[in-house]
Formats: structure tokens, sequence, C-alpha cells
């Protein structure tokens, strides 16, 4: 029998279970809530629930949103012509910091990678290449993450879009090899994003 009451191992379980939380750290998070005023922890409890009900995937760009399509893709102050190609909503954010980007966005919600088994029809691809045929573009801007598995992909889209005519380009080097999007500060990102190149 447990010294540690159900909903407080319960808890732990949950917070477990999210990326980059291990048992400790939930441990310490569970605690904590017990701790915390009943606002605080009701709060939390409101917010997790309202970003479930509240959010939707952008019909234009598969971004987080809370309509669709989502305040980017309805700008008229946005560059339609440009698309920059994001792994994760997250990247969408780390770029938008720089203030050096108004063109659209594209999420592919991952990257290729054999080894998960996270294929090309697992992708947002399909979705882009329709995007670029259907529309005003002139210029997509490959923006996945400087490791194998984001180089994949960049290679694999530009091979989708170059024979449609459009201008494929990359995130210019200065962002390190094996690093995340989400992670980088913004002058590196800023330099990237003046620095990018034909694919």
């Amino acid at each position: 029998m447990s010294a540690t009451p159900k909903p407080v191992m319960r808890l732990i379980e949950e917070f477990s279970r999210l990326p980059g939380i291990g048992p400790k750290t939930a441990s310490r998070l569970t605690y904590f809530l017990l701790r915390a005023p009943v606002e605080q922890v009701q709060s939390l409890a409101e917010a997790i629930r309202q970003v479930k009900e509240r959010t939707v995937l952008c019909s234009v760009c598969f971004n987080i949103a809370e309509s669709s399509p989502c305040a980017i893709c309805s700008s008229p102050d946005r560059d339609q012509s440009q698309i920059c190609v994001v792994e994760e909503p997250l990247d969408v954010l780390a770029i938008e910091r720089t203030r050096q980007y108004q063109g659209l966005y594209h999420v592919l919600h991952g990257a290729i990678s054999p080894v998960e088994g996270i294929g090309p029809e697992e992708l947002k691809i399909r979705e882009l290449v329709q995007r670029v045929r259907n529309g005003v573009v002139r210029e997509v801007l490959l923006a996945t993450n400087p490791n194998l598995e984001g180089e994949a992909t960049a290679m694999y889209i530009a091979r989708q879009i170059l024979p449609l005519g459009i201008r494929v380009t990359r995130l210019a080097r200065g962002l390190p090899i094996g690093g995340d999007l989400e992670y980088a500060d913004e002058v590196t990102l800023a330099q990237a994003l003046e620095g990018r190149r034909e694919m």
C-alpha cells in the first residue's frame, strides 16, 4: 500500500507524460500545486481546458489559432507571395519575434524521420504543394531545423516545389547544427532570414 494518495500519484504520472518532464520534476510540480492557493490551481486547470476547447489548426497554414483562417493568413499586410515553411508552431513564434519576415507560413507538424516512422505523408507537405500550385507564391523559404531530419525534409520539399518554377530558398547558416528554431535568439534568426540562399 502506497503512502502517497492516489490523486497525487495520478497527477505525477500525468506530468511525467509531458515532454522534458521526468519523475522528479513531475513530483515537484505536483507538490507545488498542492501548496498553491486554490485560485491558482483552478486558473491553471481552466487554461489547460481552454487551450483544447478554443484553439484550432488554421485551414490554410496549419498553425495553431483561435479561428480559421488565422490572423497571419487573413492579414492584408502580409506578403502573399512568400511562404515560410517550418516544422512546428513554436517556430512561427520564433521567426515572428525577429520582425524581419512579412510573408505567410506553412507548418508541417514535424520532419521526415524514417527512424521514428515519419514519412512525407504524415506531414503537411501535400497541402503545401497545393497552396503553391493554387496561389500567387513566388518564393518558398524552407526554415526547417538545421539537423538531419530538417535537412532531409527541406530537400524533399525542394524537389516537389522547384519543378513548379517557384524560387526555393533556405535559411542561411548561422543557426547551430542540431539545434531547434524555437531556442534560437532573435539576432541569429534575423541574420539567417536575411542571408537565405537558393536551394
